[in-house]
């Protein structure tokens, strides 16, 4: 299978399940950053030294792109039976995941800097991204039909890899390096 199709040289792609629309469009910009997100996900599952943390950011990767796939079909094309399901119960998993970690880190009493280790970093810049693409997702959804579990999903997810940031941070025994606004 070749690798390049020629289909898109003039500013169009295919949506799963059928239809054409322009690159740009709300629904492609909403799963390309969704896209970019388990990519980055992948570059911190390789920084992260931690085993537990590892194997459950890997864990969201299928997710993402189950998610992906739904994001890819127009509501009006949707052929149920050739999506992936959405994750189920995800949400509350990720609620009792940013738990156990808030046991073990010392309270959060300021906003804090993104950074520390390689791994921490990495996770910084996937909780960014996962914002925007939830909020590309919520413009989408302003537009046309959007699976409100997705929401909740990228919601509690960006969540997850803030904590995740600082735990690996302490677990490598980095302290969060806190802001300071500066005097003029």
């Amino acid at each position: 299978m070749k690798i390049y199709t020629r289909r898109g040289d003039r500013g169009e792609t295919g949506l799963f399940g059928g239809g054409r629309v322009h690159k740009s469009h709300p629904r492609v910009e909403a799963y390309g950053d969704l896209d970019e997100l388990n990519a980055v996900i992948g570059w911190a599952i390789a920084e992260v030294q931690d085993p537990q943390t590892r194997e459950r950011l890997a864990s969201i990767q299928p997710d993402l792109f189950a998610i992906g796939a739904h994001l890819a079909t127009a509501a009006t094309e949707r052929r149920r039976p050739s999506l992936p399901p959405l994750p189920e119960g995800r949400a509350t998993e990720f609620e009792r995941w940013i738990d156990e970690a808030a046991a073990e880190l010392p309270e959060l009493r300021a906003f804090i800097l993104p950074g520390g280790t390689t791994g921490a970093a990495a996770l910084h810049v996937a909780r960014t991204v996962c914002r925007r693409a939830e909020r590309r997702i919520v413009a989408l959804a302003a537009q046309e039909s959007v699976e409100p579990e997705i929401l909740v999903y990228l919601n509690r997810l960006s969540d997850l890899l803030f904590e995740f940031a600082r735990l690996v941070n302490h677990r490598a025994g980095r302290e969060d390096v806190q802001w300071a606004p500066r005097n003029p």
